[in-house]
């Protein structure tokens, strides 16, 4: 489950990660698994395998989710993708770029969306949530000081504005060429 920025935003952040080393990299044939553009999406709750017959309970509860928010109790008015960050070290190296405006907003859809998942025992991550966007997956195929430099770059990103819109249901499909296909959408 997750809101995927405008492409306006994703544009504007595709020209800022174009003039990072990581970029440079890539396109001296480093494999740095840049995210690609046409995937960007902020990750609300990760869903595990989940068979045929329990997707109707999928749909149902990103439904009731998506409707809480029509209801005004969490829907996210104004988002930025903004700063940067890294999660792991090494191999395990993932960039980010983070997300600022109405977070809090987000935070309680992504709270409403596990809680219907729990309530389904449907299978997700627990793990805390941590509003972000994929940049790339550089691991250790790019030296720690062009880490170092790109994450200084990225930390006074900040994007334009706008509205989470809609709740999107994604099947990932990961490796080193990860897919993803959009199943289905709700307004919020």
């Amino acid at each position: 489950m997750a809101v995927q920025p405008p492409p306006e935003a994703v544009a504007h952040l595709t020209a800022r990660v174009a003039g990072l080393r990581l970029a440079a990299a890539a396109a001296a044939g480093t494999n740095v698994r840049l995210a690609d553009p046409a995937n960007a999406h902020v990750t609300l709750a990760f869903l595990g395998e989940v068979s045929d017959d329990r997707l109707g309970e999928v749909h149902t509860g990103l439904r009731l989710a998506a409707q809480g928010s029509h209801a005004g109790r969490h829907t996210p008015s104004h988002l930025r993708l903004a700063g940067g960050g890294r999660f792991g070290r090494g191999r395990c190296t993932v960039l980010w770029v983070g997300l600022d405006g109405d977070v809090e907003g987000l935070r309680v859809l992504a709270r409403s969306i596990r809680s219907r998942l729990r309530h389904a025992r449907l299978p997700h991550d627990e793990k805390p949530f941590h509003p972000h966007l994929t940049v790339a997956r550089p691991g250790d195929r790019l030296p720690p000081a062009d880490v170092e430099a790109d994450l200084a770059a990225l930390d006074d990103y900040r994007g334009p504005q706008w509205p989470a819109s809609e709740l999107v249901l994604i099947h990932s499909q990961p490796g080193p060429r990860p897919t993803y296909d959009r199943l289905a959408t709700w307004p919020l």
